[in-house]
C-alpha cells in the first residue's frame, strides 16, 4: 500500500520531468520558439511561445501574438493557471503544433503567466 502512494505522488514529478527535457544531440528537433516558426514548423512539433493572448474567438481557441506574428491557440480549461490573464500579460505557452491540411494552431498544454 505504500508502495502505491509512493508511486502516485512520484509519478507526476517524473513525466513533468520527462516532458522538460529531452535529446538535444545530433539530429534533435529544435524547439520552435517564435509564431513564425511555428507557422512553418511540422505537424505535432513542440513549441514554447512568449507573448500575449490577445482575444478569444471560440470556446478554447484563443488568438496568440508574439513580436513575429499571431497564430491560433486551443487552451482547453484546466491548462489555464489560476490567476487572470489580460490581452496585456505576457505568457509562456507550452504545446504542440497541429496542422490541418490548410492551417496550424497550437494545442497548448501549458500556460504560465510571466509578468
Amino acid at each position: 500500500m505504500k508502495r502505491t502512494a509512493l508511486a502516485l505522488m512520484v509519478l507526476p514529478l517524473l513525466s513533468t520531468a520527462a516532458f522538460a527535457t529531452g535529446y538535444t544531440g545530433p539530429g534533435a528537433t529544435p524547439q520552435v520558439t517564435t509564431v513564425a516558426a511555428a507557422l512553418e514548423a511540422a505537424d505535432d512539433t513542440h513549441v514554447v511561445l512568449e507573448g500575449q493572448i490577445v482575444k478569444r474567438l471560440q470556446d478554447e481557441l484563443y488568438e496568440f501574438k508574439d513580436a513575429t506574428g499571431t497564430i491560433q491557440v486551443e487552451i482547453d480549461d484546466e491548462d489555464w493557471p489560476g490567476q487572470s490573464v489580460s490581452e496585456n500579460a505576457k505568457v509562456r505557452l507550452t504545446g504542440e503544433v497541429d496542422k490541418d491540411f490548410n492551417s496550424r494552431e497550437i494545442d497548448v498544454d501549458r500556460v504560465e503567466l510571466i509578468n
